[in-house]
Formats: structure tokens, C-alpha cells, sequence
């Protein structure tokens, strides 16, 4: 992994982070979730990201 690519990775864990304490917390929903994923993946193009589990597809 090259420093751009753990940058990226980095970034993208990181608003993930935020958006999983935002569910828990009851601000978003599922659907969000899978928006929100979806959209970083675009973004920030992550390597590990891209292998998570899509668990808030099957919660919505």
C-alpha cells in the first residue's frame, strides 16, 4: 500500500467511523448507511474499505 492508497483508506475508515456512531445513535438509518458507503467508496476509492460486509443492506 503506497502512502496515497493509505491516505485514502485512512479517510475513509474514519467517516465511516462517524456515520457507524451516528447510527447508533439513532441520527441515521440503514438506508443511510448504505447511501453514505456508497458514496465514500466512490470517493475515497479504498482498498480494505471495499471488502467490508454489506451488514446495513440486510438491516434495511
Amino acid at each position: 500500500m503506497n502512502p496515497e492508497q493509505f491516505n485514502r483508506e485512512k479517510r475513509y475508515q474514519a467517516a465511516m467511523s462517524v456515520a457507524r456512531r451516528m447510527l447508533s445513535a439513532g441520527a441515521l438509518t440503514p438506508g443511510d448507511m448504505i447511501v453514505i458507503d456508497t458514496k465514500l467508496k466512490e470517493k475515497y476509492k479504498p482498498l480494505f474499505g471495499s471488502l467490508s460486509l454489506d451488514i446495513y443492506r440486510v438491516q434495511s
